[in-house]
């Protein structure tokens, strides 16, 4: 099974939820993708021994100007706007560029071929018992979807659905959140009690269950502070609040030092693995 855990703003605790559940689920050997390319941080809690890396990146095009007609014809199907023709120059914009070779192949005098252009790395590698891969987008690159799509083509076996699979989503509602919930079984989307917090679960649900047709549960961290807002919102959505987190000094101060929750507090681990069980009922 693919959980997707998510959040629609960043701070609420979902890379503390999603380690904690792989760790929770050591026995049956998860595999874990950070897909927060732009930030990735579970490995400061898992902190893995990496044994490959690659870099990726999306095949951008080169133009042969000696055999090049400018008959215009590569910016005619370039939806992106990524190649043009001006004048006698044919002039490519490698920032909006998303490799899919339309291009390359329409060009009627061969003039184009593909270069790869790095935008990023990948990176395998184990953590005890959990498999640990995860994503870095280059610092400057604009788009981080191609680097998400390559680490679950690279990492995801063809046997995943024999093992938990837990993709920790960027924060958000946007393009990276939404290549990373395609193909999911199903979303964990963690919130806080606030009204900032109720505002983005509500777009996050829009997104999963709305428009990808996902399953739906729901993490409550820091419960206890702000108002009943969420409580009354999954209610009235049917959305199951599958585990409740408090504000807890000594979890924020093992958090800030880098221990995941169930060693801080160690109670969590079962929660977690119920929580795993329940999800499972949720899933099609």
């Amino acid at each position: 099974m693919k959980l997707a855990i998510a959040s629609g703003k960043g701070g609420t605790g979902k890379t503390t939820v999603a380690v904690s559940l792989a760790l929770s689920l050591a026995a049956a050997a998860p595999l874990f993708l950070d897909c927060d390319v732009e930030e990735p941080n579970a490995a400061l809690f898992l902190r893995p021994t990496m044994t490959a890396r690659r870099e990726v990146g999306v095949l951008i095009p080169v133009v042969d100007t000696a055999r090049c007609t400018l008959c215009g014809r590569c910016a005619e199907v370039c939806q992106y706007h990524a190649i043009t023709v001006i004048g006698k120059q044919v002039l490519v914009f490698p920032e909006l560029c998303h490799g899919c070779g339309s291009c390359t192949r329409q060009c009627p005098v061969d003039a184009i071929r593909e270069e790869l252009n790095v935008m990023g790395t990948l990176e395998k590698g184990r953590a005890g018992s959990v498999e640990f891969c995860q994503g870095t987008l280059n610092v400057g690159e604009a788009m981080a979807v191609p680097v998400i799509r390559q680490l679950k083509q690279w990492a995801i076996p063809p046997d995943a659905a024999d093992r938990p699979v837990i993709l920790d989503a960027p924060p958000g509602a946007s393009c990276p959140v939404v290549e990373t919930l395609r193909d999911a079984d199903a979303v964990l989307l963690v919130t806080e009690p606030t009204p900032f917090g109720l505002h983005d679960l509500r777009v996050a649900v829009q997104v999963a269950r709305d428009e990808l047709d996902l399953p739906v549960a729901v993490v409550v961290n820091r419960d206890g502070v702000g108002d009943a807002g969420v409580d009354a919102y999954c209610a009235a959505e049917e959305l199951p609040i599958l585990l409740r987190i408090p504000l807890d000094r000594v979890i924020a101060e093992g958090i800030a030092n880098g221990d995941p929750l169930v060693a801080i507090r160690p109670e969590y681990q079962p929660r977690l693995v119920t929580l795993w069980e329940e999800i499972q009922t949720l899933a099609p």
